[in-house]
């Protein structure tokens, strides 16, 4: 039981962190509503496709 609990926090904080990354991204704003409302309505199967095909953050990592 203590595991899913801990397993919710982490989908819940690694959903949060792709929504932040959606909105973060120079996508369109439609795009950025669909990616959006896949990581909402699908938690873990959302994050998973919007990790492997999803927009890419607008900051640059050098």
């Amino acid at each position: 039981m203590e595991f899913a609990g801990i397993g919710g926090f982490i989908v819940l904080v690694l959903d949060i962190w792709a929504i932040v990354s959606i909105l973060g991204s120079s996508a369109s704003t439609g795009s950025k509503v669909l990616w959006t409302l896949l990581v909402i309505v699908l938690p873990v199967l959302g994050f998973i496709i919007w990790l492997i095909a999803g927009p890419r953050s607008s900051r640059n990592i050098a």
